[in-house]
């Protein structure tokens, strides 16, 4: 019997510690309660073809459409031709979705050509899931680790052979022959995020200080419609998909003007139409206007989004809400194939720590969760029956690469006493306001050049938070490069200074870690 560590407890984390406890000593590992994860507050559902009426073909052509000229298909194609099937694991673990009789009441999101999204409890899908799947786990002889912080992960002979955890009683050390990340991705980067606050890049900037290429960081989703209140809360996509409308203070509609698909564009051209209709009327926020579909409708289907708007003195009934684009999702993440392996022997990452290619520039709404169990299960089955003997031959074996960029960790830094220890919403508000929707050359240089003016708290009294910060220290200069190398816009990743995208740049940019 093997031991693998499973880092993370969103839906990827426990759908690969379910299937891996049934043949393998399991020990998962959250830094939080198992339920705190991006999967507990997903709203709007998990993309999937269940109908005759659609068809995988067009499930992966709207996926390549959305992915802005530069998802990888083989992954693409894994992820929709293996969907269906992962639905029912998860039926099978007891997530009910809704229906409408005797069939699944489908949604329809922005960039889907038909209504293929399944949900649960209305808009409370990634709760639903979680529950079913934290109840399957506790079933299992797998052994969790609530309120852990995965420090560090030992290599050795270029293979990962254990991980360095820090909880309440101290850093320890636990042995594995393999790991699989699932910690999800870093929406804490930014001053404005719909992602909950464990979301600070752990497992990626561990991944990167043990030796494994990240790639595609300059990528980053922004949701169109967070409501404008603190916390920012995601209202779904669904909502547009069932006829909400987006208006200015003027009363009038504006996405018509910017993509024949109005407000239901694909995600990264709604969100920058919004900052640029905010911008326009001196930085109030756009409002989402629901009224059309009635309180009644409203409640039943959204009863989660009802409930916190009246909470903040909102009737998204009668009136229009006031909206903005927010950090949602990372495209990129530790480079993988499509069985999660990495360019570390035994390690492996899936979810949004991990980047096949499988979400391209752009990721498809509703594409998130579906990603997490496709290629969880397809981490473990890779692992019955090989284990970890090989790294990872990932996409730009085949496409080439546009640029490796080698970036220090501060460890490998003289220490520096004259810089300040970084401040977590000083990070925030820089990377938000340089290196945000929208980018240029002269703000990426002088976001580099702020972000070297910080270190992180001395090593030895680290707590949970400096661990925390130290990671968003790393990945905010490792997004800063990726973004300054490249010179195009695509999807998440746009430059007022080179607003085209530019077909001879369809490459990824790697980061590593520099060579002492």
């Amino acid at each position: 019997m093997k031991k693998l560590v499973v880092i993370g407890s969103g839906v990827a984390g426990l759908i690969a510690a379910v299937e891996a406890s049934r043949t393998h000593e399991v020990v998962l590992v959250t830094k939080s309660n198992l339920a705190e994860s991006n999967t507990h507050y997903a709203q709007g559902g998990i993309a999937a073809v269940t109908t005759d009426e659609d068809s995988v073909a067009e499930h992966i052509a709207d996926t390549l459409s959305a992915g802005a000229d530069y998802c990888y298909e083989p992954a693409v194609e894994v992820l929709c031709k293996e969907g269906p099937d992962r639905i029912n694991d998860l039926i099978r673990f007891g997530v009910d979705f809704d229906k409408q009789g005797a069939k699944y009441a489908l949604g329809l999101e922005a960039a889907h050509s038909h209504p293929r999204i399944l949900h649960a409890g209305g808009d409370t899908t990634g709760a639903d899931i979680s529950r079913a799947l934290v109840q399957t786990l506790r079933e299992t002889a797998a052994e969790i680790h609530e309120y852990t912080f995965v420090v560090d992960f030992e290599i050795k002979d270029g293979a990962v052979i254990g991980v360095w955890l820090l909880d309440s009683s101290g850093k320890h050390f636990v042995e594995a022959d393999a790991v699989i990340i699932a910690s999800g991705g870093a929406g804490q980067l930014y001053r404005h995020t719909t992602n909950p606050s464990v979301t600070t890049g752990d497992g990626v900037a561990a991944a990167f200080r043990a030796g494994a290429e990240l790639a595609d960081v300059e990528f980053y989703q922004f949701h169109p419609t967070a409501l404008a209140v603190p916390g920012s809360f995601l209202i779904s996509e669904a909502v547009r998909g069932d006829g909400a409308v987006l208006i200015n203070n003027k009363g009038e509609r504006f996405m018509q003007k910017i993509h024949p698909l109005a407000e239901l564009a694909p995600r990264d051209v709604v969100a920058r139409g919004i900052q640029a209709e905010m911008i326009s009327q001196g930085g109030q926020p756009v409002l989402l206007d629901a009224t059309a579909l009635g309180a009644d409708f409203l409640n039943q289907r959204f009863p989660s989004i009802s409930k916190t708007t009246r909470s903040y003195g909102l009737d998204w009934g009668k009136n229009p809400i006031p909206v903005t684009p927010a950090a949602h999702y990372w495209m990129g993440g530790i480079a993988s194939d499509t069985w999660g392996r990495t360019s570390v022997k035994g390690l492996f990452a899936v979810g949004e720590a991990g980047c096949n290619g499988a979400h391209g520039a752009n990721r498809l709404a509703s594409n998130s969760l579906l990603e997490s169990i496709v290629f969880s299960r397809r981490a473990v089955q890779v692992l019955e029956e090989t284990w970890p003997d090989q790294a990872a031959s990932v996409r730009w074996k085949e496409s080439g690469l546009l640029s490796i960029v080698e970036l220090e960790d501060e460890s490998d830094r003289a220490p520096q006493k004259d810089l300040r220890v970084v401040d977590r919403v000083e990070l925030q508000t820089l990377m938000w306001d340089k290196v945000g929707l929208a980018r240029t050359r002269e703000e990426l240089v002088s976001t580099q050049g702020e972000l070297q003016q910080w270190r992180s708290a001395n090593i030895e009294n680290r707590l949970f938070t400096d661990w925390e910060d130290a990671n968003l220290l790393l990945l905010s200069r490792a997004v800063t490069a990726a973004a300054l190398a490249r010179q195009e816009s695509r999807g998440g990743h746009y430059r007022l200074d080179y607003p085209v995208t530019d077909p001879n740049m369809a490459k990824p940019i790697t980061i590593v870690r520099k060579k002492k």
